[in-house]
């Protein structure tokens, strides 16, 4: 019987490094979700510890605008209406607080902002002609939850022929099993779960 872990450590011997590479002119970062009804307090649906996320993302987006790599918000951002509130609890509802980025990130008047009304960053926005409007070919992707909005996202970019890279220091799961198994379906199948030191080792390289 083949484990996870056991797979894992075949498919990462056969066809993985610990080194990525990309080409910062044909990237863009994809934030996932930075929003206040799952951050600040009195948010709607608050992920427990997510605070650990915004020092990385600070760092990050800071060296990802110095190389002129392109920001893009993905942001749910729903009508009171919306069908996703038969299964889910209200979140996000458009025009509110909770459904604004995070304060202690900022953004950049060169940042991209799409609102999505479902999980994928991608689907029925404009995201991918965005990205096919300024030669992107790769795209780093952070932010929450690493099991839905997050692995959403990675899924579609991977069907659209992006090559997806996912740094595991700056996406967070409901539980830490939940980030685990996501993180390993993404390696194994969707792109490259690699780090932010991997990522800024690229950028200083530049």
């Amino acid at each position: 019987m083949v484990t996870a872990n056991t797979f894992s450590e075949k498919q990462s011997s056969e066809a993985k490094t610990d080194a990525i590479t990309f080409d910062p002119s044909s990237t863009a970062v994809l934030v996932v979700d930075m929003l206040k009804d799952f951050f600040s307090d009195g948010g709607a649906m608050v992920l427990d510890g997510g605070d650990v996320l915004y020092e990385p993302h600070r760092e990050l987006l800071g060296a990802a605008r110095d190389k002129g790599i392109p920001v893009f918000w993905l942001n749910q951002d729903l009508p009171p209406d919306d069908s996703l509130f038969q299964t889910r609890a209200v979140h996000c509802l458009s025009g509110t607080w909770g459904a604004e980025i995070v304060d202690e990130i900022p953004v950049d008047a060169s940042d991209i902002i799409i609102s999505k009304r479902r999980y994928s960053g991608f689907f029925q926005t404009t995201l991918d002609l965005n990205l096919r409007e300024r030669g992107i070919d790769t795209v780093i992707v952070t932010g929450v939850v690493t099991n839905i909005c997050v692995r959403s996202t990675v899924h579609d970019a991977f069907f659209l022929s992006y090559k997806v890279l996912v740094p595991e220091d700056l996406v967070m799961a409901t539980s830490d099993q939940a980030q685990e198994v996501t993180l390993y379906d993404i390696e194994t199948h969707y792109g490259d779960v690699t780090n932010l030191k991997q990522v800024m080792t690229v950028l200083g390289d530049q």
